[in-house]
């Protein structure tokens, strides 16, 4: 191995290993909810998975919040722009407290609309006093979010790992006192990870204004910027969304026992599979910051590298998937015929975890491109890739979770393909170095990208590139 390419790990081990905690934050809160609710019983899982999975879109709806931070403060970043880097993350605080207070109003007041559409009627009461519960903590995650983007585009994951760690640590430990200390039931997990949630954010808060580029008053174009960025990346949210919520909304019309089963296997496949996003961390900082200062070729080193060990380690979290369908789902539940669905639902999903690996740091890549269009129309796409196979397991219940699975992987494997043409398509049309006027950004234009770009396929505002060129 070349010096070159140790020094290469080195920096993406330093990004990603720190990462895997932050980006498992909320996949824990879910997975120590389902633990604990597991052992009051079937029907309060069933009612934790009807809740979740709701949830569960509302809280990606305001990831870009993240992503498109950690993208504009790394090009910041990378051209010493502190003012600029201040005002991109003051923009994004902002945002995140608005929109989060906004949001869970809405959400609570539909609460019972959302479940009822999943199917869910026998935990449909239960469900819906959790999702209320749940959404106070919404404008606290979404600042997290911000936070989270702040600090990952300044390369710094070990501080969210430990705000991660700690406060899961919290969450766990509230939730065992509420549940079984106090007997609350389902709701004390709900207050559990909402205090939680507001304790991470204020933690995130804390970090943010001790970093190098602390927030600053953002203008009205720094906010603009990032609702737009957030409005091309809604649809590209809400379709990564769908597809896990209409998969249980599949398994909630099998029965509640496969419903109960799926929870288990998803919510255990999901904290495994998100653990390889982690890599989707440099590959989109470097990414971004190399072609920022115009290095395309040290772009396609780390996208190449991080694609790599994002195989490898699918490879092995597929192994380690299979073997924890043999002894996991007895922590989660006591029910003989639960645990035999949720194994069922892990051997099956095990298959999948190389092309989950692939497609996450493929988004890692495209979104360091910049290139909110190509993640959207992928997407929407991938849906067409999974619906018809969801569709036979609504008409033959027989094919079970196994059906649902291999639906979900030929999602996962629709996403993989069409993110990988995006980037092939990148190398061949990127300008050579230099070709450039000077300042300009090589992420995002048309001529970099070959019209593929949002400023390529955007609103036709002349401002618009007039600000990718003062970037």
């Amino acid at each position: 191995m070349s010096q070159g390419r140790r020094d290469l790990d080195r920096r993406i081990a330093r990004l990603a290993i720190p990462a895997v905690g932050a980006i498992a934050a909320e996949p824990l809160y879910n997975l120590a909810d389902t633990a604990i609710v597991g052992h009051l019983g079937s029907e309060p899982l069933d009612a934790l998975a009807l809740a979740a999975s709701t949830l569960s879109v509302v809280v990606w709806l305001a990831i870009f919040l993240q992503t498109a931070t950690t993208t504009e403060v790394a090009r910041h970043a990378a051209r010493g722009q502190h003012d600029a880097a201040g005002r991109v993350v003051g923009a994004a605080y902002a945002v995140a407290a608005g929109w989060g207070v906004v949001t869970s109003a809405i959400v609570a007041g539909i609460a019972p609309w959302l479940v009822g559409l999943l199917g869910g009627h026998e935990a449909s009461g239960a469900a819906t006093s959790y999702i209320r519960v749940a959404v106070l903590g919404l404008p606290f995650l979404y600042l997290s979010y911000a936070g989270n983007g702040h600090l990952t585009g300044l390369e710094d994951t070990r501080t969210p790992l430990r705000i991660a760690v700690g406060a899961n640590a919290v969450n766990v430990a509230l939730e065992l006192w509420l549940v079984f200390g106090l007997h609350t039931g389902l709701i004390g997990s709900a207050w559990g990870t909402v205090a939680a949630q507001v304790l991470a954010a204020a933690a995130y808060g804390y970090a943010s204004w001790r970093s190098s580029y602390p927030p600053a008053r953002p203008g009205r174009s720094e906010v603009a910027a990032l609702l737009r960025d957030g409005h091309r990346l809604s649809v590209r949210t809400i379709a990564l969304g769908v597809v896990p919520l209409a998969a249980t909304g599949v398994a909630a019309r099998l029965g509640p026992v496969p419903l109960a089963g799926q929870q288990v296997a998803y919510r255990i496949w999901g904290l495994l599979s998100l653990s390889t996003d982690a890599l989707a961390v440099p590959a989109q900082v470097f990414v971004s910051a190399a072609l920022s200062r115009g290095d395309r070729a040290a772009a396609e080193q780390a996208a190449r590298r991080t694609l790599v060990l994002g195989l490898i380690a699918g490879i092995g979290l597929g192994v380690l998937t299979a073997a924890l369908a043999l002894l996991a789902p007895a922590a989660f539940t006591a029910d003989p015929a639960v645990r035999s669905a949720a194994v069922t639902g892990l051997l099956w999903s095990a298959l999948t975890q190389p092309l989950a690996a692939v497609a996450f740091v493929y988004d890692g890549i495209i979104l360091g491109l910049g290139d909110y269009s190509a993640m959207r129309r992928t997407m929407l796409w991938a849906i067409v890739a999974f619906a018809p196979l969801a569709i036979l397991v609504l008409r033959f219940h027989w094919l079970g979770l196994p059906g649902v699975w291999v639906a979900l992987g030929c999602w996962l494997a629709a996403r993989t393909v069409m993110l990988g043409r995006r980037w092939r398509r990148a190398q061949r049309e990127t300008l050579p170095e230099g070709t450039l006027p000077e300042g300009a950004s090589v992420v995002g234009g048309e001529a970099e990208l070959g019209g593929e770009g949002e400023a390529g396929q955007g609103d036709g505002d002349p401002q618009d590139a007039d600000r990718e060129v003062a970037r």
